[in-house]
């Protein structure tokens, strides 16, 4: 049975602990603080780049996609690692060139097997696809089937985010100024989510609590199959995960909902003080 590597990008914000544990190869992405260079995850953990976040006076931080290189090593590696193919799944083409780079290092190795599924998503949208990639090698289904599995799971992927503020989407570049500006009327709590890989608002709520138990209601609308919760350092996340549990519809496993900080490559857009998560629904 031929083995099949997956194959991600730091703007899945598996913690490094999931990713070793999947076997799973994460190409970071950079993230910049003025003047610094780090890559996320590796020489930049969540927990330091948060705390460069919120510091007084930071700058505020970008992020670049990885490089072609930083993929072409990673597949490599992969099949040094004794993998027969690879299957590489990504933040949305929309929102990062990441994916841009991981094709352009397919295309140097073109004796090898390798496939590239756009997410369009990001954070834990890219990541549960990544998940569910790696049952998929584990019960022996050959990269094409995997592929082809991916890609059709994608618009079973939703996500909502309740922040406070669209201004750091809009700093960095993922929104308007004229749509930061109409979020803000009112000091409008917005909720976020990812559609065709663009980000657009969900819905727009007065007040913290009443976006939260919005973003409660939209996560369990339907029936699902995977779970996540996502934070930007929220003091109150437990308690979001523990309510969201009880709300999905036929219920799911506690042990299946991890909690997962949102890292450097996604974090900036956010800002700190966000919660929400994203789902897989059941077909």
């Amino acid at each position: 049975m031929t083995r099949v590597a997956i194959v991600t990008d730091s703007a899945s914000d598996l913690t490094p602990q999931d990713a070793q544990a999947g076997g799973i190869t994460v190409v970071p992405l950079e993230v910049s603080f003025g003047s610094e260079r780090f890559k996320a995850g590796v020489d930049l953990t969540t927990e330091q780049f948060w705390q460069r976040m919120v510091a007084p006076d930071a700058p505020f931080p970008k992020t670049a996609a990885a490089s072609p290189g930083q993929f072409r090593d990673a597949f490599e590696a992969c099949f040094a690692a004794g993998a027969g193919a690879v299957v590489c799944v990504d933040v949305a083409g929309t929102l990062s060139g990441t994916i841009k780079s991981a094709q352009i290092a397919r295309d140097m190795l073109l004796h090898r097997e390798i496939h590239i599924i756009d997410s369009r998503s990001a954070s834990m949208g890219v990541g549960l696809l990544v998940q569910l990639g790696v049952e998929l090698a584990a019960a022996g289904r050959s990269a094409a089937e995997i592929a082809r599995i991916l890609e059709g799971r994608t618009a079973d992927i939703d996500l909502y985010v309740a922040v406070d503020t669209l201004e750091y989407l809009k700093k960095g570049g993922r929104i308007s100024p004229a749509r930061a500006a109409i979020g803000g009327v009112l000091s409008m709590k917005p909720i976020i989510t990812v559609r065709e890989g663009e980000v657009v608002q969900a819905d727009r709520i007065r007040t913290k609590s009443k976006a939260r138990e919005r973003c409660l209601e939209l996560l369990t609308a339907r029936p699902l199959e995977r779970l996540a919760v996502l934070h930007t350092m929220d003091p109150d996340v437990e308690a979001f995960r523990d309510e969201l549990i009880r709300r999905v519809p036929g219920g799911i496993d506690p042990a299946m909902v991890s909690i997962q900080p949102v890292g450097a490559s996604v974090g900036p857009y956010l800002g700190p003080g966000c919660v929400g998560g994203v789902v897989l629904y059941a077909r």
